[in-house]
Parts: C-alpha cells; structure tokens; sequence
C-alpha cells in the first residue's frame, strides 16, 4: 500500500457506530466501486466506495461486507468478502489481500472469498427483518448512469420483494460528517502533503511557464511524499482562465503580470485535501491585484471564525455573501445605490463571487453532510471566498480547511503561506 498502514481500530469503531443505529434484526451491505472500462481492455482509475472504506479500510476491488448485528451466530454478524489470488489475478494483477491480511486491516474476523457472497447471503436473508442498502446519495450529483450499487440493490429487491429495504446512507453520513481523531491525522497528512506541493509550485513559477508545469510540479511533490493523487482535477489557471471556476484543461502559458490561481491538493488514503491560493506569475503583486487579494483574504478570515457549532451551512453562504458586498464597494465594482436596488433572489455580489463558500470535506472532496442543519464538533469545511473580475482577466480564491471544534475554529492549513507578504518571499527567495 502506497500510504501507511491505518489502525483497524478505526473501523472496528465505525462499524460499531453504524450498527448500534440499526433497526432490530437488520443485515446491511455494502459493495465496492466496480471497475469502469475505458475502451478496448483498458479501464479508469479505481477508487473504493468511500463509505466501505469507512467501515473496513479495506482498499481493493470486489469486496463485500456484510453486517448483522443481531446474526444468530457470532461469526455471521461481521462479514467481510474479499478477492481470492488465482494465478490469473497473479500473473497480470498481482497478489490481493490474503485472508489473514483482511482481518489485520479490517478488524473483521469472519473473511470469506467472495465467490460465496451470493450463497450466505441468500442464507442469511432468511433471518433478516430489514435489510439496509447503500447507495451514492448527494445532493451535488449529478451523474445519471446505472452503478453496480443500483443494479445489486434492484436485483435483491426482485429476489426478496418482502423484506424491508431502508437506505444507509442516513446514517453513516450523518457519522462521517463528524471525525474523529484518527481521521483528522489522515486528512492532516494530505494537507501536509498539498503544503509541499505549494511551496515547490511557488518556487517554480515565472514567467514563461505553463500551467501544465506546475501541475507536473504538484504531481512530483504529492506522489514523492506517499500521496495516493489528486484530490480531484487539479486547477492551474492563468489570467482569465482563473474566472472559469471549474478550469482544468491547464494548457496555457503563465503571462509577466497575471496571477495564477492554483486549486489544487493531495489524497492520502482516501481522505482528501483541498487548497486554493491565488500567486503573481513574477513574484510581485501589483496594487491592483493586491486590494483583490486583500480583500477576498478578509473575506476568508471572517467566514472561518463563523463556522462554529450551531451554525447551518447554508445560512452561512448566504451571511459571507452580504460581507462580500461590502468588499465588493470597497473595490469600487458595486455602489451602495446598486445594492438598494438589487434582486433578493438574485444579488449582485454573485456577479463576482457566483459560487458557496464552504462544503464538507473527508472521504470525498465534496463530502456527504447535510447542509440545512446545525453544524456540530468534528466537521471540516472548506473556507473558499473569491472574486473573479473578467472584465480585469483576474479571479483570486483563497482557500483553507477549517475543524469545527466546541472552541474556536481550527485552520488545519495554518502553517500553508497565505499573506501577500509570505508568498511574494517565498517566490524571491
């Protein structure tokens, strides 16, 4: 495994969590991602199911895991399928975790290969009341096709039409919204590993580069230090580029004068970092660029000391919203007339700041959390204001990670360079 091994611990007490949650004589189950064919025999990138990661830690293809608390025998109430190593597998994938390994890394004493899901399944239904089934559920999605989830959920239900079938996600979202210790150390290492990557970008950039570079630099800098990749498409973005908020082609060269905006951060074991900073192509900000930069930093600081426990995340954007307002006078791109006379449904800051200002983050860049509740202790948000002003071909984001604690906030990127000052330092060392 390219990260360090994880205490199985950590798993042990999320599935305990999990299932005291349960209705009585309830089975759960959860499948892995399935392997996506590119074309011909070539296939994506594969990434386990956040939420069996949470409950196993176990990081392959094909696995299965049962759970029953209220099993008849004890060796049923924790199942956990795994890939047998057949010659085939040896030859052209290499060896898959043994069973003795699984157990190591899961805590799960009952492993089974996976060629028998379907039959102790099929027994163990019989005993079941209710069964929990797991199922990509977010309110951002929106991708239409059929997963290997939908089509196993569909097929039991044909097989068991009256069982009762209730939805996991629920519950084990509304857990993984709160991390525990163990957790904030694995997303701390990605942040370590993004704040090296930062500093080796800001050390490569001049004039002349191109953005494709610096993400190459950002690369080197993650895999060296056991990053496991990109937290997500990286966003190298020059000059205007930076006001297409989602920009990822990363195909232009870095002008004398522009800024660069970088979104870009490191996964480490599945959990997941996410950086923005906005840095001077010379090393230099100018006035202009400084009174932007500026101002989306007092932005930032403010909505980080906001986000507390009791606060709904979506009242949240809408309050950085009325403070982006005063920033947004301030840089003389609205008047106070505007503002009396603006829409309430749709106000004009969002000409110049059209995106939220947090979201959760863990096992998913975007991660599961309910956004109309109060937010508790244990959260982490992201804390993301920006201006884009296209008719200046300038867009500044500045972004940290933020742990909702029962005091202060924390910024779990504190030590990452974020004033004016520091960046142009590090840049003309």
């Amino acid at each position: 495994m390219r990260y360090e091994s994880i205490p199985s611990s950590l798993f042990k007490t999320n599935r305990k969590n999990f299932t005291k949650e349960l209705k009585k004589n309830s089975l759960a189950i959860f499948i892995s991602n399935e392997v996506v064919t590119k074309s011909a025999d070539a296939a994506y990138k594969w990434r386990q199911n956040p939420d069996l990661f949470y409950l196993s830690g176990v990081d392959q293809e094909e696995t299965c895991l049962l759970l029953f608390p209220d099993a008849p025998e004890a060796r049923f109430r924790e199942i956990l399928f795994v890939r047998r190593t057949d010659e085939h597998t040896m030859w052209w994938e290499g060896k898959k975790l043994s069973m003795d390994e699984a157990t190591k890394v899961s805590g799960i004493q009952t492993i089974v290969w996976k060629e028998s899901f379907s039959q102790i399944l099929g027994m163990l239904m019989h005993y079941a009341e209710t069964v929990y089934l797991n199922t990509n559920e977010h309110d951002r999605s929106l991708s239409m096709g059929e997963t290997a989830e939908i089509r196993f959920a569909r097929d039991l239900q044909q097989k068991f039409p009256l069982h009762h079938y209730e939805r996991s996600s629920p519950i084990i979202h509304q857990l993984r919204v709160s991390k525990s210790k163990e957790e904030i150390d694995l997303l701390s290492t990605a942040m370590d590993i993004t704040r090296k990557g930062f500093i080796r970008a800001l050390k490569f950039i001049k004039p002349g580069v191109w953005e494709f570079e610096i993400e190459a630099e950002l690369t080197h800098e993650y895999m060296i230090n056991r990053g496991t990749g990109h937290a997500y498409e990286p966003i190298v973005a020059t000059g205007e580029n930076a006001c297409v908020l989602h920009y990822i082609t990363n195909a232009c060269q870095c002008k004398d004068g522009e800024l660069v905006l970088m979104d870009c951060a490191s996964e480490y074991a599945n959990y997941n970092a996410d950086l923005t900073r906005t840095v001077p192509v010379n090393g230099k900000f100018n006035k202009r660029q400084k009174e932007v930069y500026n101002a989306v930093l007092r932005v930032h600081r403010a909505a980080r000391d906001m986000m507390k426990p009791g606060v709904i995340l979506n009242d949240l954007n809408e309050e950085v919203g009325k403070l982006m307002e005063s920033e947004l006078i301030g840089l003389k791109l609205l008047s106070k007339s505007d503002i009396k006379k603006q829409s309430l449904s749709n106000p004009l800051f969002k000409k110049y700041f059209p995106h939220g200002t947090a979201h959760f983050l863990g096992l998913d860049v975007h991660d599961v959390g309910n956004r109309f509740v109060k937010l508790k202790a244990g959260a982490v948000l992201t804390c993301e204001p920006g201006i884009y002003i296209r008719e200046e071909k300038m867009g500044i984001r500045i972004e940290n990670n933020i742990l909702i604690t029962n005091g202060k906030p924390r910024d779990l990127m504190a030590n990452i360079p974020i004033e004016v000052e520091e960046i142009e330092e590090i840049m003309n060392r």
